[in-house]
């Protein structure tokens, strides 16, 4: 079985829809996190680490829109607004993305090239990472590099070129 990841908010190489944009930084969408939906997760996984993630961001490192660790092993749903709705599985846990929150955050690129947001999930060989809610995305992704039994991705477009 191939691991696998689809969304119930939008199709793998769909725009962004209003309802996962920022409400911020000139933008006005409804900031909820979309729906997510994986399968076929590698034997021996024990948890699950979910990261959205715009490479196209012009920081030089990207930007993280969220991070969840510790998804246990027999979740394979996140609900549409599942972050700011408190309906994340119980021991999940939401790390400060780079809007300096800890929840999802929408897209909300500046004027210019359309951006390209990278949803991953996670398999991983232990049950929880020794990590906390201020650890940086990039701590977690050396975690997750260390205990990774596979992923899979799907990624959403948005940017002015796509919507105006």
């Amino acid at each position: 079985m191939v691991f696998h990841i689809w969304s119930d908010s939008f199709k793998d190489g769909d725009l962004m829809p209003q309802a996962q944009v920022y409400n911020g930084m000139g933008q006005k969408g409804q900031n909820l996190s979309p729906s997510l939906r994986w399968s076929g997760a590698p034997k021996g996984t024990k948890s699950f680490v979910i990261t959205i993630f715009d490479p196209d961001a012009p920081t030089g490192s990207g930007w993280w829109h969220w991070v969840v660790v510790n998804i246990p092993p027999d979740v394979d749903f996140i609900p549409e607004g599942a972050s700011s709705k408190n309906e994340l599985p119980k021991g999940a846990i939401q790390v400060k993305n780079d809007f300096g929150q800890y929840n999802y955050g929408g897209a909300a690129p500046p004027p210019g090239l359309n951006h390209h947001y990278v949803i991953t999930i996670h398999a991983l060989d232990v049950s929880k990472l020794d990590v906390n809610k201020d650890n940086s995305p990039a701590s977690i992704g050396f975690n997750v590099h260390h205990h990774s039994l596979g992923s899979a991705k799907i990624t959403c477009i948005y940017g002015n070129k796509t919507n105006p």
